[in-house]
């Protein structure tokens, strides 16, 4: 059985990766997870310069999920390039980063640092504010996400994929305007924006007020807004958005998504992503699949 796919001219070994922000850079998983058996580790959310984040708390639990407002804290791109991308060479898996910003200038600076980079893929969150705009995601505006994928595209020489909010009202269109843009992949959802209150304390969990929530709740809202996605536009979609089984994975694959990515699961169970592999690989012998992308999208 042939496990390995293809992602916009990059082949990864297996279909799997994991969300951005719920696996370190790789090094804090090492020890739990076997980096050579993950299709490619996505990194933490890169910027420019350091990022100290959003105040305490930033972390709360939910029915079925979590929230968070971590609000992207990162080292910066002198401290990642230096230390996560040596580290994560050692592994036979692919290195895709994630890049955020808070406006076209910042995104463009760190791709243009990561050109000459020995990593595989660039992922552009474009649910970051774009303060020069009043504070609106680039992802939630669809002329903003068609701007800044061919600002990306002009200096980025790794393929890029762009990560969708699914707080929009049409993914489908957003995922257009991505690929109008240039994109060479989609990945998607990120985080359901959320609201949690202590009713004790009355006042609210997070001193953000609003989170992204995550997790397994989500995941028939992801599973939907792939679905949408795979059908509206023609290149390679990363599913992702509450997969905690192998099943969950594999009802991405077979709605459109040609791989998966493993977030909040990875924080309750961090070998999750090698159960999902295995599982996969045992449906398809089971399901008489010779390869992953014989099952892309075969459910209309």
């Amino acid at each position: 059985m042939n496990m390995k796919v293809n992602i916009a001219g990059v082949e990864w070994n297996n279909p799997v990766t994991v969300a951005s922000g719920t696996f370190g850079s790789g090094a804090e998983f090492a020890e739990f997870a076997d980096l050579n058996r993950i299709g490619a580790v996505t990194t933490k959310g890169v910027a420019n310069i350091p990022w100290a984040g959003n105040p305490t708390p930033r972390v709360a639990e939910t029915y079925g999920g979590m929230m968070n407002a971590v609000g992207l804290q990162n080292p910066g791109i002198d401290l990642f390039c230096e230390r996560d991308i040596p580290f994560l060479r050692k592994y036979d898996t692919k290195i895709i980063v994630n890049v955020c910003g808070k406006s076209t200038e910042d995104y463009c600076e760190v791709v243009e640092r990561l050109a000459d980079e020995d990593v595989d893929m660039l992922e552009i969150n474009i649910s970051c504010p774009n303060v020069k705009e009043g504070g609106i995601a680039f992802g939630q505006d669809p002329k903003a996400a068609e701007a800044i994928t061919k600002a990306v595209k002009k200096y980025a020489k790794q393929p890029v994929i762009m990560k969708l909010s699914p707080n929009v009202t049409s993914i489908a269109e957003m995922a257009k305007s991505v690929e109008a843009g240039g994109a060479d992949a989609v990945s998607l959802i990120n985080t359901l924006t959320g609201m949690k209150v202590d009713i004790q304390r009355k006042a609210f969990v997070l001193a953000n007020k609003t989170g992204g929530v995550s997790g397994p709740a989500i995941h028939p809202i992801a599973v939907r807004m792939v679905y949408e996605a795979a059908n509206a536009v023609n290149v390679p979609i990363i599913g992702m958005g509450g997969i905690a089984t192998a099943e969950d994975a594999i009802e991405m694959l077979l709605v459109g998504a040609s791989a998966v990515s493993v977030g909040t699961a990875n924080f309750y169970n961090p070998a999750v992503t090698m159960e999902i592999v295995d599982g996969i690989e045992q449906y398809m012998e089971a399901q008489g699949f010779a390869s992953v992308a014989d099952m892309v999208g075969i459910v209309k």
